[in-house]
């Protein structure tokens, strides 16, 4: 068994150049970290967006009085505002998805791949963002 003693001893010794708990505002903003971000962001989104789907859904197919009143409530600017931000949701989770599967596949880790994919899954959002708040307005 090898003598790990030594090297437990001297990084014992050696501060350490990060911070332990490291929060949002220690670290430098960059393309990739905003993509990482707006990934859990959107899909704590999805996640809120779950019970208003189920409620719609129901009201949807309960009966054809209650299928009119639900196409009406969706036609109001809130519920229309709701319905785009969880589709630029989905959408964006989707892309960053695929993004991230790459990552983990080992395609495209090079710093230079990453800012690039990165920017590329933030325009493909804001470029969907603008097509479905044309489509629902």
């Amino acid at each position: 068994m090898p003598d790990t003693s030594r090297h437990e001893s001297a990084a014992a010794s050696r501060p350490l150049a990060r911070p332990l708990s490291p929060r949002l505002s220690v670290y430098r903003w960059h393309v990739g970290m905003i993509a990482s971000l707006a990934h859990r962001a959107s899909g704590m989104v999805l996640v809120l967006f779950v019970p208003f789907y189920l409620w719609v859904l129901h009201g949807m197919t309960a009966s054809p009085d209650e299928f009119d009143r639900m196409q009406r409530m969706l036609h109001q600017p809130l519920e229309r505002f709701t319905l785009w931000v969880a589709g630029v949701a989905i959408i964006y989770h989707f892309c960053s998805g695929i993004r991230f599967l790459c990552l983990d596949a080992g395609w495209g880790e090079s710093p230079r791949m990453m800012r690039l994919t990165a920017r590329i899954v933030l325009a493909a959002a804001a470029l969907a963002a603008v097509v479905l708040g044309v489509l629902l307005w």
